[in-house]
């Protein structure tokens, strides 16, 4: 074969990607390997935290590269994009093919499937036509022991012709003798492969007397449990169960920590004031910086931390176990009629921590134009900064605080998400009928092995990963946006301060959509950050110069009742929680991954009608009804 943009060939590209080496002896190793294979925990048990990330030169797609030492040898891990072949249908394997292609690494470590081996040996043979500095890594041998399928080694090595090492990563079995295997291949000769090289080896072939399949029947209780988790009558309904289950934990245990983090922060307030108050600052100073900043700051991340210690555990956990795959696989059919992807289904999820990082999700969408589709209508789910609105309006009008109040939250809660998912297809079967033409693309799902999930492994993943970044750009945007709303509470205009003079001028747009100015202005102001709406709306009403939290439900009640709320009132709040432009992070967040404005603005503008149109609507059926009775 010829080496081309399209195909499979002998040659070397220059892919421009910057190798972090620390000795000039260190041995560059390409981790190459199929989807759910357990690449990415070869990765982390080789190179723990020792991590750099970044993106491919003239690419959206996540590089990531790791350093391990053993022995006294240095390690460079270039985490590669998983791929089933070379030959590239999507942005991820370009980039795998390309770097593959490339030279420029020592050794290629391609890690398989111990259950699955004979499809993942067609990248293994592949990959053997560019290099013969390779190591095959037959992960997941614990798993494959378990269902007695039997691997003969020493007989893979001697049809491949590079070394086979079994390994099961998750307990760090075998990674020692990884380790060797890539220092020994790297001191060969690299050698130009033969043109023909693994072409007439078929996978088959390779496998035949290789593994033996003790337990004909070893794929038997999966299949059994997918009939439960996907099938027809029970997909959907196990599907809702658990997303009502993760919302009710989520509601019921994060109240408590919540209010203990908040009142540490407040101890600290006064604390801060006479600090800076030696060292000279002015008063207005030291209230904008306290009383502003970081009282926004702190309210951002007491409201936040716990649910995400909660949360993102648990969707961790349904990851971890092979569940979300099954997801995609129910919804797929629903996407399909709306000329989507049931990838999408995928990146709803990630929606649900951070549409940021749902928009970033959905670079593992093939075709462009759904990719498009996904992004735009990612923020119809409603992040971990909208959920503490929701929650407290819930609460406060249609549930209160009596015993079993958390399980009629969350039940309302998931009505309110599953609005969300309607409104995400309707807009998907809009956007492809008019700016995004097209007909939905067929997609190969993998459904990996069910696994019992680790839970120390889930936690750390989940909040250093997850929570770490969510938090970290949330607190990015809420520090700044906390001096922002200072000056314009204490700001005056003929003795009306700014933020009266703006609630006022909303005030009729907003009246017919339902809320009020003072309620269109917090969204406004909380395109920052979404957790700051409600304090917004509390400094409004009271009037004060300072962002102040109202602890007791019952008497932010009887504040937000003063002001006119009613239960529609509450209602259109929550549409419009819903259904609003994404935040400021998640803007960027386009802009980077699309890079284009046009498509930036539209996925601000689309929802923000979509918003306005519902409470509008909302609102002026309620206000017939109440008129003819």
């Amino acid at each position: 074969m010829g080496l081309s943009k399209s195909s499979v060939g002998i040659g070397a590209l220059d892919v421009g990607l910057e190798i972090h080496k620390k000795e000039e002896s260190d041995i560059v190793v390409a981790l190459a390997g199929n989807p759910n294979v357990g690449k990415s925990t070869i990765f982390n048990a080789m190179t723990g935290l020792r991590q750099h990330t970044g993106n491919w030169p003239g690419k959206t797609v996540a590089s990531a590269q790791g350093y391990a030492s053993y022995e006294g040898q240095g390690y460079v891990l270039v985490d590669i994009p998983g791929c089933y072949s070379l030959d590239a249908h999507s942005a991820e394997e370009e980039v795998a093919r390309d770097f593959l292609c490339s030279g420029e690494f020592d050794v290629a470590l391609v890690v398989c499937d111990a259950l699955c081996l004979e499809r993942n040996l067609r990248l293994v043979l592949q990959v053997l036509q560019q290099t013969k500095k390779v190591v095959v890594c037959v992960n997941l041998m614990d798993e494959a022991e378990k269902k007695h399928v039997r691997i003969d080694i020493r007989k893979l090595e001697g049809r491949l012709g590079v070394p086979v090492i079994g390994t099961a990563a998750r307990n760090g079995a075998g990674i020692e003798a990884l380790y060797r295997a890539i220092k020994k291949s790297a001191a060969k000769d690299r050698g130009i492969p033969e043109a023909n090289a693994g072409e007439h080896q078929p996978p088959e072939e390779v496998c035949r007397g290789a593994v033996d399949y003790e337990d004909k029947e070893y794929a038997a209780s999966d299949r059994r449990r997918d009939r439960f988790f996907t099938g027809r009558r029970t997909g959907i309904p196990v599907m809702l169960l658990f997303l009502f289950f993760i919302f009710w934990l989520t509601i019921a245990g994060a109240n408590y920590p919540s209010e203990i983090l908040h009142g540490f922060f407040l101890s600290l307030e006064e604390r801060l004031m006479d600090g800076l108050y030696i060292l000279g600052m002015p008063e207005a100073l030291r209230e904008m910086l306290v009383y502003g900043m970081y009282r926004v700051l702190t309210w951002v991340v007491s409201v936040m931390l716990p649910p995400m210690a909660i949360f993102f555990p648990l969707f961790t956990i349904l990851e971890d176990s092979g569940y979300l795959p099954r997801v995609a696989f129910n919804l797929d059919k629903c996407f399909k009629k709306c000329n989507g992807c049931g990838k999408m289904a995928l990146t709803m999820c990630m929606g649900f921590g951070c549409n940021a990082a749902g928009v970033v999700g959905c670079r593992i969408i093939d075709s462009p134009r759904e990719r498009l589709i996904a992004v735009i209508t990612n923020s119809f789910m409603p992040c971990n900064g909208r959920f503490p609105t929701l929650i407290a309006v819930i609460t406060m009008f249609f549930v209160g605080e009596a015993a079993g109040a958390s399980l009629g939250a969350a039940l309302m809660l998931t009505g309110v998400i599953l609005l969300g998912v309607g409104m995400t297809f309707l807009v998907s079967w809009f956007l492809s009928v008019t700016f995004l033409k097209g007909a939905p693309s067929s997609f190969a799902l993998e459904m990996p092995p069910y696994r019992k999930p680790q839970i120390g492994k889930v936690i750390a993943r989940s909040m250093l990963d997850r929570g770490a970044f969510v938090l970290g750009r949330a607190a990015l945007a809420a520090a700044p946006a906390g001096i922002v709303l200072w000056l314009l509470a204490n700001c005056k205009i003929q003795d009306v301060t700014i933020l009266s003079y703006l609630s006022g001028i909303l005030d009729i747009p907003a009246r017919a959509m339902g809320m009020d100015g003072v309620i269109l202005l917090a969204f406004i102001l909380g395109l920052p950050a979404n957790e700051i709406v409600v304090p917004i709306m509390i400094m409004a009403y009271l009037s004060e110069g300072r962002i102040t939290e109202i602890s007791d439900i019952n008497i932010l009640k009887q504040l937000l009742v003063y002001h006119g709320w009613t239960w529609t009132t509450a209602v259109s709040t929550m549409l419009f929680t819903l259904i609003h432009w994404p935040c400021a992070t998640t803007c960027l967040t386009i802009r980077r991954e699309t890079g284009s404005l046009k498509w930036t603005a539209l996925s601000v503008l689309i929802p923000a009608a979509l918003g306005c149109a519902v409470c509008l609507l909302f609102h002026g059926i309620v206000t017939f009804f109440l008129a003819a009775m």
